[in-house]
């Protein structure tokens, strides 16, 4: 059985010794802050509450993803090792990345004719993303090869539920998932938006729920409804947040208190960079899995 290499992009937002200790590549988007330039590394260039504190404070962000030079120099590496490549994407719903990476793959597969080079859609973000990873970790590790895991990400990428709320609309606002009028609205009646990542792997507001109380409730609440095997679920859960650790931890400690099955503890993580440059401070995200998302 050849060997092969299981890959994403640090927006799986996993941490780095969660990374390593699956055996999962990454290659970093970038982001600039206040015009200076970084790598999306997990928070290895700038600490996540810094980053986030600076956000809080005025300063402004701006992303930009992996561009096919950059795949095409990151896959090589691995190809000269005798290695095939299974790479999954952030979500074409979120960004281009995707289109890099299959120009990049075009170019090495003329290069590297014996080598399998797969790159597919997650249609996830964050630890949603992260989540997807892991359980291709878990596939690889039990023997399956490249080409059956690879089903499996087309197969089941859509059963990994993602719900996000926030408690600081303004970020939104600049993103424009949210009006400014809904926005100006929103702030003064403690409006949390609750929102999902849909089947085409875009974010959708779904919910307008009143107070930080009944949203933490309320994401709990589509976990139950969602869920593979409802209040029996016994799978992993993680959860992001953007230095609202405190409100994750709520979260966490709910989901736990319903899910007696969980596979573990809820895993906590920080969102990184790039997603949180979009969202900003204040964003607490659930993933677990569950019914195939619809629209």
């Amino acid at each position: 059985m050849n060997q092969y290499i299981l890959s994403c992009c640090s927006t799986a937002d996993l941490s780095k010794e969660q990374f390593e200790a699956r055996n999962i590549s990454y290659i970093c988007f970038h982001y600039e802050l206040d015009g200076t330039a970084y790598a999306d590394d997990l928070g290895q260039s700038m600490d996540f509450k810094d980053f986030y504190h600076r956000m809080a404070t005025g300063s402004d962000t701006k992303t930009s993803q992996v561009n096919a030079d950059e795949y095409e120099s990151y896959f090589r590496k691995f190809l000269e090792q005798g290695l095939d490549i299974l790479h999954l994407t952030l979500s074409s719903g979120i960004s281009g990345t995707i289109n890099s990476a299959n120009i990049a793959a075009d170019t090495l597969r003329e290069e590297f004719p014996d080598r399998k080079i797969y790159v597919v859609d997650s249609l996830s973000a964050s630890s949603g993303y992260g989540l997807l990873m892991d359980k291709l970790a878990d596939l690889r590790d039990e023997g399956k090869d490249i080409d059956e895991v690879r089903h499996f990400a087309l197969d089941h990428r859509l059963n990994a539920q993602h719900w996000f709320f926030s408690t600081d609309l303004s970020f939104y606002v600049k993103g424009g998932r949210i009006s400014k009028t809904s926005g100006a609205v929103g702030t003064v009646l403690g409006i949390c938006p609750l929102l999902n990542v849909n089947n085409t792997g875009h974010l959708i507001p779904r919910y307008k729920i009143r107070s930080k109380k009944k949203v933490i409730a309320a994401i709990v609440e589509r976990m139950k409804e969602n869920a593979e095997n409802g209040l029996d679920y016994a799978d992993k859960c993680y959860i992001s947040h953007s230095d609202c650790y405190e409100d994750a931890k709520a979260v966490a400690d709910k989901v736990e208190q319903t899910f007696p099955h969980l596979k573990g503890h809820v895993e906590i993580n920080y969102i990184g960079t790039t997603i949180g440059s979009h969202t900003g401070p204040g964003t607490v995200a659930l993933f677990f899995w569950g019914k195939e998302r619809t629209e």
